[in-house]
């Protein structure tokens, strides 16, 4: 466990197929029921500082208490995806923390001398953040807040996980402006 940000929650990985990658994480390893978005639209979407255009895909689910999180970008705005891909990467891309106090835990972290790269939001709040990790390819950090529906959507996918029988193994992502809050 990471004495600055606590658990890791989640690994996130960039894709360039993300059909094909929740087919092979469901049917070849097993680990489902895969949460879709075939078009996320982020909020306030911010790539070292600027505003960009990022459409994105994203499939959720949990392996455990562990979320795996896959993102294909679907366009050529700027972004550490893109940076990611543009690299010749594919796989995993960041490692993300959960937290309920985003405004101290950024100003606490951005104090120690972490840069952010990336910002944005999905939903009903859903803040979250990725921190510049140039030093070291594929340990990008992601500090993502998990209040309000986001928490709840959260939540809902990793009971989803647990005993899962491998049907019905790609399912609609909630709209996370609809769903209640914890």
């Amino acid at each position: 466990m990471s004495r600055f940000f606590g658990e890791v929650r989640q690994i996130g990985y960039v894709v360039r197929d993300i059909e094909a990658a929740m087919k092979y994480w469901s049917e070849i390893l097993g680990i489902g029921p895969w949460f879709y978005a075939p078009k996320i639209v982020d909020q306030h979407f911010e790539y070292k500082g600027r505003p960009s255009p990022i459409q994105r895909a994203v499939a959720l689910a949990n392996s455990g208490p562990l979320q795996m999180e896959l993102v294909q970008q679907l366009n050529d705005a700027p972004s550490m995806y893109l940076d990611f891909l543009k690299a010749g990467h594919t796989g995993a891309q960041h490692f993300a923390y959960w937290t309920t106090d985003f405004d101290s835990d950024i100003a606490r972290l951005t104090a120690q001398g972490l840069k952010i790269g990336m910002y944005g939001s999905v939903g009903a709040g859903g803040r979250y953040v990725y921190f510049e990790t140039e030093f070291h390819p594929g340990t990008v950090i992601e500090l993502s807040e998990i209040s309000g529906a986001k928490g709840t959507l959260f939540r809902q996918i990793r009971e989803a996980s647990e005993n899962w029988d491998g049907s019905n193994p790609v399912r609609p992502f909630p709209d996370l402006s609809k769903m209640p809050a914890e």
